[in-house]
C-alpha cells in the first residue's frame, strides 16, 4: 500500500428515494474523473437489474467482491482489503448505509469507507436521506416503515462534498411505472405504498432541509474563519428578544407569525440576564417563556451581558439572524432623554439586520426593576442617631483640644464620622451627617469663628470638597453595603433552591415534607397545594386542597399560580418582594412533584391492572385447555360405562375407572393450586407455625403423589424441628416432588435434609435436562411452564404456589443446579426457636 499523508476526501451523492439516480450521478462523476486521467476504480456498484446503470458502469476496472458463506448460503461482499490494496485515486463505492454479511471486516460499509479513506483514497458513494440516523423516527412516521440500515450523520458531514440528487415525486413514480427502477411484479405494491405522492414530497423535503443546515455549517464556518461580523441573511433567522412578563408571550407570538410567512425560518427566542451575578428574574416566568417558545418550534436561549442591546445583537449577529423582534421600551420621557434605551441602541446599531419594534399595550402590567434590599429598620434608626450624635460630640472634643490639630485632621475625622454612620445606617443618615458635620466646621473652626460666613476662598474649597467627598464616599459605602446583602440574599436564594432540586430530585419525602420545608425556611403560618381538574369546564372547576403544612385557613391567604391547574396558597408574616421568587420556584417543584405522584400512583395502578389482566388471561387459558382435558377424559369415560357397549368387558370397566379417578385427582391437583394462587394473591393466607419434624412432613407428602416410590429419601432423624405450617410445607414438597417427577422422569431423584446455623434445609435433587440460569426466576412465575412441556402438564401453579407458601412460612425456595446435571430445589425453614429442646419435640 503507498503511504500517504492526508486522508482521502468523501462525496456524497444524496437522494429523496430510490430511484432518483444517485448512483448514475455517481458513475457519471468516476467517468469524468477518469477521463481527465484519475485512477478510479469500481469498489462496488449495485446496478438492480437496471439497464441505463449498467451502462454507465461498464468500462471500469471493478475490484472483485469477496465470497462469504452465512447459514449455508453464498455472499458477495465489498472487498475492503483488496481496494487499499489496489490504492486507487478514487474509488466508487454504492450504498453506504449497506450492512455488511456476518464475518465481514466491519458490521457497516461507512465503517469500511471511512478505513479506504484514512488509506488516503477518496471516496464517491451513494446515500438515501431516510439512512440518516437522526431522521430515522421521521421517516418511519411518514412511510410507516422502520430502516434498520443507518449512516450516523457526523460521518455524511464530514464529507468534503454532498450533492443532492433530486426529482420530483411525479417523475419519480413516472420511472417506476416504466419499469426503470423495480420489477415488474413490485412496481404496483411500491407505487401504492412507498412511493405515494405524498411520502415522497416529505422525504424530499427533508433532503432539502438536511442538505440546507450542512450549507448553513459551512456558510457559518467560512464566517468565523474570515471574522465576518455582519450579517449575511441567506436563510431567514427570527430573533425575539424578551424580559420576564407578560407581555413578552406575545412578542414571541408576534415573531412566531414572522417566522411561518417564509418556510425553513428559524425562530430563536434571547432572553438577556445582567452579568452582575444576582438573577432578578422569575424562573416561573423564564419557564413559562421557555414553553412557549417550544410549542411554537422557536429555541430558548438565555445569554449574560453587561450591556443588553449589545448582547442581543451579538448574539443575532452570531446567528446569523435576519430580523430581530423587540417590544418598545418602559422608560418614561426624562430617563429617555438622559440616555436611549434598549430598543433604540439595538435600532442604531443593527445595521442590515432588521429590527420591528411592536408597541406596548398601555394595559400591560409593567415589571418593576427590582431595587436593592433595604438595610434592617433598626440599623436605619441608629444610622439617624449615630448621624447626629457623632458629628456634636466629635465638635466637642476637637474643640476642647483646639490647639492640638490642625484644620485638615478636622475636616478627616469628620469625614470618618460619615463613613462610620453610612456603614451603620446606609445613605441618607449619612448625607445628614455629611451637611452636618459641614456646618459644624464652618461654625467651630473656619475663620471667622463662631458664624457661618467663610473668610478665605481655600476654606471654601476645603468645606466644598469635603461636602462631596462625604456624600459620594456615603453612597460608595451605602451601595457596598445593600450589594453584599444583596449577595447574601442571593446566596441564601441559591442554597434553598439547590436543597430544594436535590431532594425533589432524590423525591424525599414527597410533596407534604416539601410544603413543610417551604413552611419552615420562610417562617409561613400555612403552606398547602390545590389543584382542580383541567378535564372540566373552567366554570365548573373547584379547587382541592392536595397537601398541607400547617392549620389550613388559618391567616389571610397569598396565591401564587403554578400553571392554571396548580396553585400554592400560604399565609404568615409578610413576604419580602425578593422572597417571592423562591416562593414561586417551591410552586413550580411542588407542583412538578405532585405531578409526579400522580403519575407514579397511575402507574401502579397500570400495573396492578396489567397483572389483574395477566392473571385473568393466562386463567382463561388455562380454563380453555388445561381443565378441559381431564373434564372431557372424566365425561367421555362416565359415558361410556353409562352407555356400555357389548364390547365392554370387565378390564374395560375398570380401565375407564381408573381413567375417571386419575383424571379427578389431576382435576382436583389443578383447581387447589387455582384456589392456592388466589389466597396468595388476596393475602388471605395465614399459616399456622408450630414445631414440626421434617421427615414425618416428607413422607406425608409423599404418599400423596403417585409413583413416588422411586424417589430416594435420605433425612436423619436427629435433625431438630423446624418452625413451620406443617400442612402447607407437605403441599411445598409435593409440589417440587411432582414437578420433578414430571420434567426429569426416569433420572435419579434424591430427598436430604440438614441443618445450616439456624436454617434447615431440605434439598430435592434430580438428574434431568435442568434449567438455565438466565430461567431459573421464571419458574416461580405463575402460569410459566419450559417450552418443551408437554400438552395438558399443567398450568405452570405449581412452583408459583409452593414458593408463594415458603414466603408465607418465613422460609425461602431456591432453585440450584446439581452437581452433574439437573434441578435441585432447595427449600430453607427457620429451626425451631421454642425455649427449650422439649418444647420443639414433635
Amino acid at each position: 500500500m503507498t503511504e500517504t499523508s492526508r486522508p482521502g476526501t468523501l462525496r456524497v451523492y444524496l437522494g429523496a428515494a430510490p430511484g432518483v439516480g444517485k448512483t448514475y450521478a455517481m458513475l457519471n462523476e468516476g467517468r469524468r474523473r477518469r477521463d481527465r486521467g484519475t485512477d478510479v476504480v469500481v469498489g462496488y456498484v449495485e446496478t438492480h437489474g437496471r439497464a441505463k446503470t449498467a451502462d454507465a458502469a461498464a468500462g471500469f476496472e471493478v475490484v472483485p467482491r469477496t465470497s462469504l458463506t452465512y447459514r449455508d448460503a453464498a455472499l458477495e461482499e465489498m472487498d475492503t482489503d483488496a481496494i487499499i490494496a489496489r490504492h486507487p485515486q478514487v474509488a466508487l463505492i454504492d450504498e453506504l448505509a449497506h450492512s455488511n454479511a456476518p464475518g465481514s471486516r466491519n458490521p457497516k460499509r461507512w465503517q469500511d469507507v471511512e478505513q479506504i479513506l484514512a488509506a488516503g483514497i477518496d471516496v464517491i458513494t451513494t446515500l438515501n436521506v431516510q439512512h440518516l440516523e437522526s431522521l430515522g423516527d421521521v421517516v418511519t412516521t411518514i412511510t410507516g416503515t422502520r430502516q434498520r440500515e443507518t449512516v450516523p450523520d457526523a460521518v455524511v458531514r464530514r464529507a468534503a462534498q454532498i450533492e443532492l440528487v433530486d426529482m420530483s415525486p411525479e417523475a419519480l413514480r413516472r420511472r417506476m411505472a416504466h419499469g426503470n427502477i423495480y420489477r415488474p411484479e413490485r412496481i404496483d405494491a411500491a407505487l401504492a405504498n412507498y412511493f405515494r405522492v405524498g411520502n415522497l414530497t416529505a422525504l424530499r423535503e427533508l433532503a432539502l432541509l438536511w442538505l440546507a443546515d450542512r450549507v448553513d455549517e459551512v456558510l457559518q464556518r467560512y464566517r468565523t474563519d474570515h471574522n465576518i461580523d455582519s450579517a449575511w441573511p441567506a436563510r431567514e433567522r427570527i430573533v425575539v428578544a424578551v424580559t420576564p412578563d407578560e407581555f413578552s408571550q406575545s412578542l414571541i407570538r408576534r415573531g412566531a407569525r414572522i417566522a411561518a410567512r417564509a418556510s425553513a425560518t428559524e425562530l430563536m427566542v434571547v432572553f438577556v440576564q445582567v452579568g452582575d451575578g444576582v438573577r432578578r428574574s422569575s424562573p416561573l416566568q423564564i419557564e413559562q417563556l421557555r414553553q412557549i417558545t417550544e410549542a411554537l418550534g422557536g429555541t430558548f436561549h438565555e445569554v449574560v451581558g453587561d450591556d443588553v442591546a449589545e448582547a442581543l445583537l451579538s448574539f443575532a449577529r452570531g446567528a446569523n439572524a435576519s430580523q430581530i423582534v423587540i417590544g418598545t421600551s418602559r422608560r418614561n420621557r426624562i430617563a429617555s432623554a438622559l440616555s436611549p434605551g434598549v430598543g433604540d441602541a439595538v435600532v442604531r446599531d443593527a445595521g442590515q439586520i432588521d429590527v420591528h419594534t411592536v408597541s406596548r399595550p398601555p394595559t400591560t402590567n409593567r415589571a418593576r426593576r427590582a431595587s436593592p434590599p433595604r438595610l434592617g429598620r433598626t440599623r436605619r434608626l441608629w444610622g439617624w442617631v449615630l448621624g447626629i450624635a457623632l458629628p456634636v460630640l466629635l465638635t466637642g472634643v476637637l474643640a476642647v483640644t483646639r490647639n492640638g490639630h490642625e484644620f485638615t485632621t478636622d475636616v478627616l475625622l469628620y469625614l470618618l464620622v460619615v463613613v462610620l454612620v453610612a456603614i451603620v445606617g446606609g445613605r441618607w443618615p449619612a448625607v445628614a451627617a455629611a451637611v452636618l458635620g459641614s456646618q459644624l466646621l464652618n461654625y467651630f473652626f473656619t475663620p471667622p469663628l463662631y458664624t457661618l460666613s467663610i473668610a478665605g476662598s481655600s476654606n471654601i474649597i476645603a468645606l466644598a470638597v469635603f461636602l462631596i467627598v462625604a456624600v459620594a464616599v456615603a453612597a460608595v459605602v451605602d451601595q457596598a453595603a445593600r450589594t453584599r446583602r444583596q449577595a447574601q440574599i442571593a446566596q441564601g436564594r441559591a442554597d434553598t433552591l439547590s436543597s430544594l432540586a436535590r431532594q425533589v430530585l432524590r423525591g424525599q419525602g414527597g410533596t407534604t415534607r416539601l410544603l413543610e420545608t417551604m413552611r419552615e425556611s420562610l417562617e409561613l403560618d400555612e403552606v398547602h397545594l390545590d389543584v382542580r381538574e383541567a378535564s372540566a369546564a373552567r366554570q365548573d372547576m373547584t379547587w382541592q386542597t392536595v397537601a398541607s403544612a400547617g392549620p389550613v385557613g388559618h391567616g389571610q391567604p397569598d396565591v401564587i399560580q403554578a400553571g392554571d391547574t396548580v396553585r400554592l396558597v400560604f399565609s404568615g408574616p409578610s413576604v419580602a418582594a425578593h422572597d417571592r421568587q423562591v416562593l414561586e420556584a417551591y410552586a413550580s417543584h411542588a407542583a412538578a412533584l405532585h405531578e409526579h405522584e400522580r403519575l407514579l400512583a397511575d402507574a401502579t395502578e397500570a400495573r396492578a391492572a396489567a397483572a389483574g389482566n395477566q392473571m385473568r388471561l393466562s386463567v382463561l387459558a388455562a380454563v380453555s385447555h388445561d381443565l378441559r382435558t381431564p373434564i372431557a377424559t372424566i365425561k367421555a369415560a362416565a359415558g361410556t360405562l353409562r352407555h356400555p357397549g357389548p364390547h365392554l368387558d370387565d378390564g374395560d370397566r375398570a380401565e375407564l375407572l381408573e381413567d375417571i379417578d386419575v383424571s379427578a385427582d389431576n382435576l382436583a391437583g389443578l383447581v387447589g393450586n387455582l384456589l392456592d394462587m388466589s389466597r396468595l394473591q388476596t393475602g388471605s393466607l395465614r399459616p399456622l407455625i408450630r414445631p414440626s419434624n421434617i421427615d414425618a412432613v416428607v413422607l406425608a407428602a409423599l404418599r400423596q403423589i403417585p409413583g413416588s416410590d422411586a424417589v430416594e429419601v435420605d433425612i436423619a432423624e436427629d435433625l431438630p424441628a423446624v418452625d413451620t405450617d406443617p400442612g402447607l410445607l407437605e403441599r411445598v414438597v409435593a409440589n417440587v416432588v411432582h414437578n420433578a417427577l414430571q420434567y426429569a422422569a426416569g433420572s435419579h431423584i434424591a430427598i436430604r435434609a440438614s441443618v445450616i446455623g439456624t436454617r434447615a434445609e431440605i434439598r430435592v435433587s434430580d438428574g434431568g435436562p435442568g434449567v438455565p440460569d438466565a430461567r431459573k426466576a421464571d419458574l416461580f412465575a405463575a402460569f410459566w411452564r419450559l417450552d418443551d412441556a408437554p400438552s395438558g402438564s399443567g398450568l405452570g401453579l405449581g412452583l408459583a404456589v409452593a414458593s408463594g407458601f415458603m414466603t408465607a412460612m418465613d422460609g425461602d425456595l431456591i432453585a440450584e443446579d446439581t452437581p452433574g446435571g439437573g434441578l435441585t430445589m432447595v427449600l430453607q425453614l427457620p429451626v425451631c426457636a421454642a425455649g427449650s429442646e422439649a418444647e420443639c419435640a414433635s
